[in-house]
């Protein structure tokens, strides 16, 4: 690659990159990326939000500690990452209150929504979309919703509408990455008029019959056009992103892994992807979720399928089994971690401001217990290194992880699904 230089007497844009030789390579957070109103008080840099979702759990012996506090032994699962403890904090005794159902549950992970198979159940917003809601507008892709090996996933709309989710990592790169030809922009962009004048449409109808609503009548109208100016300001942001080049990144496209059993290659595979997507500031919101389905996991001394496994009764040989697989799958997260700690930004690494969260609906796959859900939270700015444990048979409300990195990211809102407060213990550095 040729010499480049920079004349740095004024700010390089986040988007710079090095050219030569037919490459182009995304560089680094710098000093000189910084604009000049960044260095007052006010400024902060992005902040990301990641979920890695697993429908199957995580063995609990496996992955929780038995001291509480700090300077705890490693579980077994978490001395795969042991390095990184200090950047994690564990936490058990929680779960979704009224959320039963076992497997069924799945669509709660994200969202906190009550269920139980007894009762009707209409899902409610995840957090993910709640973020991208009111903060996705800064990136050409408010969020991007994934799986391993499917395309459910934990992320619903305000409705409770899940949102389908993208399984080829290749065409996540691509549409990530690879430059529309002049026709695709072209298509985008009227698409994106045609919804547009829609809305304007709609508009117009609201305004024609407020006059004959009564007052209550006429307040939930104005909710609604408001939704609609709010709707018409996301299309016309989506318009100018479909102007705009797409990042250039040095790393090739990758090639999808065929074999769905083979999950914890196509979770690898996925999270490298997830990572250039955070960054080149493609997006801050990232769910990817692993279904509880499949054959053997092509990993030595493993015969049974995934889902067989999880539901081992405590056989020994389902356990060694399902061990080999989890370990595997929790490696894979840990190398992702490690990809963001060693991204520098402006005060700190991608860690320090991306909320890198996993779970699950199930603390016991074996049972179809949703209490004692696996959860272990990274990044975000946090005060980690920690165990925070509480009653693992009154368990805490785990909506009240979700209220705090909603504040985390500005957001003030006094509630999240049936959260209670704040995560007690879990504090800012």
């Amino acid at each position: 690659m040729k010499d480049v230089h920079f004349s740095f007497s004024k700010s390089l844009s986040r988007r710079t990159f090095l050219k030569g030789a037919g490459a182009a390579m995304a560089l680094p957070w710098l000093e000189a990326m910084t604009p000049a109103f960044a260095y007052s008080a006010a400024y902060q840099q992005p902040r990301r939000f990641v979920a890695v979702t697993l429908a199957l759990g995580l063995h609990g012996p496996n992955l929780n500690p038995v001291e509480s506090g700090r300077n705890y032994t490693p579980s077994f699962y978490l001395s795969e990452v042991e390095d990184l403890l200090n950047d994690m904090t564990v936490v058990t005794g929680s779960s979704h209150p009224g959320v039963s159902g076992g497997h069924q549950a799945e669509g709660s992970i994200l969202t906190a929504a009550p269920y139980s198979r007894n009762s009707a159940f209409k899902n409610s917003i995840s957090i993910d979309q709640y973020l991208a809601k009111h903060q996705g507008h800064h990136t050409r892709f408010p969020s991007l919703v994934l799986n391993i090996n499917g395309t459910t996933s934990t992320s619903y709309t305000e409705s409770g509408s899940m949102i389908p989710a993208e399984q080829s990592p290749s065409k996540v790169f691509n549409k990530l990455f690879i430059a529309d030809t002049a026709e695709e922009k072209a298509r985008q962009v009227e698409r994106l008029k045609q919804g547009r004048s829609i809305m304007d449409v709609v508009s117009e109808d609201i305004k024609r019959v407020e006059k004959t609503l009564s007052h209550g009548d006429r307040e939930k109208m104005d909710q609604y056009f408001t939704s609609v100016r709010n709707f018409e300001k996301r299309l016309g942001a989506a318009q100018e992103w479909a102007l705009k080049p797409k990042p250039k990144v040095s790393a090739s496209a990758p090639v999808d892994i065929e074999n769905k059993d083979a999950i914890t290659d196509r979770k690898e595979l996925m999270l490298d992807v997830m990572y250039l997507a955070l960054q080149t500031d493609s997006t801050r919101f990232i769910t990817v979720h692993l279904n509880g389905e499949g054959g053997a996991v092509p990993l030595e001394g493993v015969e049974d399928g995934y889902h067989s496994l999880s539901h081992h009764g405590l056989d020994d040989h389902k356990l060694e089994q399902l061990t080999t697989v989890e370990s595997e799958l929790v490696r894979k997260w840990g190398d992702f971690l490690r990809d963001l700690k060693g991204a520098e930004e402006q005060s700190g690494s991608m860690l320090d401001t991306t909320s890198v969260l996993m779970t699950s609906n199930l603390g016991n796959a074996s049972s179809h217990d949703n209490r004692n859900m696996p959860v272990v939270l990274a990044g975000g700015g946090y005060n980690h290194g920690q165990h925070i444990a509480f009653d693992q048979k009154d368990n805490y409300p785990l909506p009240n992880l979700f209220l705090s990195i909603l504040h985390r990211h500005g957001l003030q809102d006094e509630r999240f699904a049936t959260s209670t407060g704040e995560m007690a213990g879990l504090e800012l550095v």
